[in-house]
């Protein structure tokens, strides 16, 4: 069965944050799905009272599962109220347009009111 939770190991965060060359800060979080022992995919993220960043989105060769990282991700923030959604240059930008999460592209806003609507990802 999958799994979408929360990244509680501090050395596996700062490990993903590195690998993907982000620094990790008190903001930093992410939520990993997982089979098992398998780690699928994850959304790594910087989340404040204000709102969340996302700075990284895996896996990006499967859309659906991609989408439902993306969700639990957004919904960590929702459940604190932290519902100012973004993307950092880090993010890949491309599979947030494929996902139908974009609100505005210049200033990097995600949508974050599709979290309580169907996938509109595509099977492509």
């Amino acid at each position: 069965m999958i799994e979408v939770k929360p990244i509680t190991e501090a050395v596996l965060l700062q490990s993903l944050f590195l690998e993907n060359g982000l620094t990790v800060d008190s903001f930093s979080g992410g939520v990993a799905a997982r089979c098992g022992e398998e780690m699928l995919g994850y959304c790594l993220y910087s989340l404040t009272e204000k709102g969340i960043t996302v700075h990284c989105l895996e896996p990006q060769s499967d859309a659906f599962l991609a989408d439902g990282v993306l969700r639990s991700a957004l919904h960590v923030a929702a459940e604190r109220s932290a519902m100012d959604a973004r993307y950092s240059d880090s993010a890949p930008a491309q599979l947030l347009k494929h996902l139908g999460f974009i609100a505005d592209e210049k200033e990097k806003k995600i949508n974050i009111d599709l979290l309580f609507g169907g996938c509109h990802c595509h099977s492509e």
